[in-house]
């Protein structure tokens, strides 16, 4: 598939890739600082060239998903039949849309189902039962896949234990040490979250214990084998003691720390990085970031000296946002064209009603409102205002937001515009934290 690999990167070649994305973002940056729901109040549509409107103007969900969201090269077929671009399009799109896989990092589709999910799509079949309870489908493939990974990492560096750090209810930890046997030391910052792992761990091993007596063939678990728990809120600034601190002394004080994390959210996934180059204890890490939102600018991006030189290099909220969004999910939603893609629509709409009856409100959250594309625009509308504490009776021109309901697949045609352009945000954060690392000297 289209895309960068880090891996086969050399050090400079990563240097020139971010000065590469910089260019490219700042290039497009006023796709990218759009607030999709001002469509309507900032005129987003007409700040596209003249050439892109008419190339994506009607276009439907679906040929969105494969002409514009799809990968270059991959044929023109679609679900609904063979399908050929209706007019040529300009070049300067066609450019954003190569320049938007060349320069990503290589994603995988995710446009079906992980094999372990085909016999029953809410249990995975190759993580065991007991480990399956209270744990969603996703998550359920998220632990497996990252436990494993930590488990061939651990035996590769000789690590003596593995930190779980923002643990959460303990699902990971669970399954490390418990199914795999690792030492395990879980950090979370929730008390009560704390005490939801501590009892799921006893319930588990109650399970395993009832299961072993059913067949003598079970390997007893052992007490020293369930996770070890720490309530402590981790600051990306400084190191953390309780983190660093080993269950166990090995002999000749000879500790190998593993730190990991599934959805470090935000600055607690450069929190471990830190850790990672800064103390020679730890001597492996496998992160899975998320929430890029909430990283601090500066102290969580950038990180490394390189990328903080570069013009350009800043990625403010909105930017660092969308880049938490799966192009692929959208994709597959847009080939799907079901009704739930008005939601942008309306919110836009909503957007221009809140703007007259309170000029000073602009992008106020509003609560979910439940099975939005059961609703006419009007009733999405007055339930919205009442969100957002305004007069759900305010005179409405149902002739406005009709012709703006007649515009949804533009808006839905912009905001792919935006997600196309969102993993090379991902990409851009991803390699800064590559460079960090070998700014430091702990990466090869």
């Amino acid at each position: 598939m289209p895309g960068v690999s880090a891996r086969g990167l050399s050090h400079e070649a990563r240097r020139q890739l971010a000065v590469k994305l910089t260019r490219v973002l700042a290039l497009y940056r006023s796709i990218l600082d759009a607030y999709i729901i001002e469509f309507f109040t900032d005129n987003l549509w007409d700040t596209l060239p003249c050439s892109w409107q008419e190339a994506l103007d009607g276009l439907s969900p679906p040929q969105l998903a494969t002409l514009l969201l799809g990968m270059p090269g991959e044929g023109e077929v679609i679900r609904l039949g063979f399908l050929r671009y209706r007019s040529v399009w300009p070049l300067t799109l066609l450019a954003l849309k190569s320049t938007a896989w060349a320069l990503a990092f290589t994603r995988t589709p995710g446009f079906q189902s992980p094999s372990e999910f085909q016999e029953n799509s809410s249990q995975s079949s190759r993580l065991p039962a007991p480990f399956r309870k209270h744990v969603r489908p996703k998550k359920q493939h998220e632990i497996r896949r990252l436990g494993e990974l930590v488990k061939k990492l651990s035996d590769l560096t000789g690590c003596t234990q593995v930190v779980d750090v923002g643990s959460g209810q303990g699902h990971l930890s669970r399954f490390m040490a418990l199914g795999l046997g690792m030492m395990v030391k879980s950090i979370e910052g929730d008390q009560q979250l704390v005490e939801r792992a501590q009892h799921l761990d006893w319930e588990l091993v109650q399970t395993l214990e009832k299961e072993a007596k059913r067949n003598p063939q079970v390997v007893q678990t052992s007490p020293h084998l369930c996770p070890h728990h720490v309530v402590r809120w981790v600051d990306p600034t400084s190191l953390c003691e309780d983190l660093l601190q080993p269950l166990e002394c090995p002999p000749l004080d000879r500790t190998r720390l593993l730190l990991t994390g599934l959805h470090a959210c935000g600055d607690l996934s450069v929190a471990l990085l830190r850790h990672f180059s800064c103390c020679p204890e730890v001597v492996a890490l496998a992160s899975v970031g998320c929430c890029y939102m909430k990283l601090s600018t500066p102290g969580g991006y950038p990180l490394s000296q390189w990328v903080a030189g570069l013009p350009g290099y800043k990625l403010p909220y909105r930017l660092r946002e969308g880049a938490c969004h799966a192009l692929e999910e959208y994709a597959e939603r847009l080939q799907r064209a079901g009704p739930a893609l008005r939601t942008h629509c309306y919110r836009a709409a909503l957007e221009t009603v809140i703007r007259q009856a309170q000029p000073e409100l602009r992008r106020p959250g509003v609560q979910g409102i439940p099975r939005v594309h059961e609703l006419k625009i009007e009733e999405y509308v007055q339930r919205g205002l009442q969100r957002v504490g305004l007069d759900p009776q305010t005179p409405l021109n149902l002739a406005t937001l009709q012709a703006h309901l007649a515009q949804e697949n533009r808006v839905v045609a912009f905001f792919s515009l935006a997600l196309l352009l969102a993993p090379l945000v991902e990409t851009l954060i991803l390699l800064d934290r590559l460079l960090y690392l070998q700014e430091q000297e702990t990466w090869y």
